[in-house]
């Protein structure tokens, strides 16, 4: 059980921090619910502290999180296509729904070399494509920067500079 304090991740929602552990008023007073309050977003949630709904954890560690960000130039790219917007969201989910690291890291690469492709023909982005990387990136560099212990808007530039770095040295 998380504690009132306490850094974890919610579900698609991101990190958040535990509030307190308390009641809801008027409903079932023998379940507990977690007061959470998201880091990258507004608002609070309460969530039940028994939900197998969705999927809490504690954030990462710093060495899980730089051992994640080395592991990222091998990690496979999945193609994401759908012959229609709906289908493409279908799979965009599911890769959510299994929430892994290695899942939102697939998904990103897979989004980044759709966007190369359509500059390369003067064309933009899909929608569900953008809707959905902005989506992973917040769970992703969230996450990372907690672990990290980096202001959120410089977790990208962090991950690229070590991974230029570590092609550095296996170049040289």
């Amino acid at each position: 059980m998380f504690q009132p304090g306490e850094l974890m991740v919610y579900g698609t929602t991101g990190v958040c921090r535990v509030e307190e552990v308390t009641r809801l008023p008027g409903g079932d007073r023998k379940r507990q619910y977690y007061l959470l309050r998201p880091l990258w977003q507004e608002g609070v949630i309460y969530a039940p502290v028994d939900s197998e709904k969705v999927p809490m954890r504690p954030v990462i560690t710093r060495e899980e999180a730089e051992s994640l960000i080395d592991q990222m130039p091998g990690m496979q790219t999945v193609a994401y296509r759908g012959t229609t917007v709906q289908a493409l969201a279908q799979q965009y989910q599911a890769a959510f729904r299994e929430g892994s690291h290695q899942d939102l890291i697939g998904m990103m690469k897979a989004i980044y070399l759709k966007r190369g492709q359509a500059e390369a023909k003067n064309r933009r982005l899909g929608v569900v494509d953008e809707r959905y990387m902005k989506q992973a990136e917040r769970l992703l560099y969230g996450e990372l920067a907690i672990a990290l212990g980096l202001p959120y808007d410089e977790v990208e530039d962090y991950i690229t500079s070590r991974l230029d770095r570590a092609e550095d040295s296996a170049g040289a």
